[in-house]
């Protein structure tokens, strides 16, 4: 690619993540701030960095991403969808650690619509017989 950085899209719920990756120091940057400053949590640093951990990348490559739509953990899912995804255009031969670990597998669950009729998608208004 195009000066060694390299994109990917990652997906989960209506959350989207565009991931650039390049090789650098580590250093995770969300909507132009830090990781922790963005999600102000361990656990999510522990999701971003699930991907370099699985393929022994820790530490090689600089993220940028911008992140729209869903809640945080949707974004936290699909930022590490996008990484993983990005981390396959740098190596093909990354893709089986991340394809066993289920990373590159759009998760593709999402609410359920609400139907007519209804009190939600599925639970009904109580029924009464007198």
């Amino acid at each position: 690619m195009a000066d060694n950085r390299y994109y990917a899209t990652g997906k989960r719920k209506t959350a989207i993540a565009r991931v650039w990756l390049k090789p650098g120091t580590g250093a995770i940057q969300v909507n132009n701030q830090s990781v922790d400053e963005y999600f102000g949590g361990l656990v999510v640093r522990g999701r971003a960095n699930h991907p370099f951990a699985l393929t022994d990348t820790v530490g090689k490559y600089d993220v940028v991403a911008t992140l729209r739509g869903g809640g945080k953990c949707a974004q936290a899912d699909a930022l590490r969808h996008g990484i993983s995804k990005a981390l396959l255009d740098v190596n093909t031969e990354m893709r089986s650690p991340l394809k066993k670990a289920g990373l590159l597998t759009r998760d593709s669950r999402a609410k359920e619509r609400k139907k007519y009729g209804r009190k939600s998608a599925r639970a009904r208004f109580q029924f009464s017989k007198r």
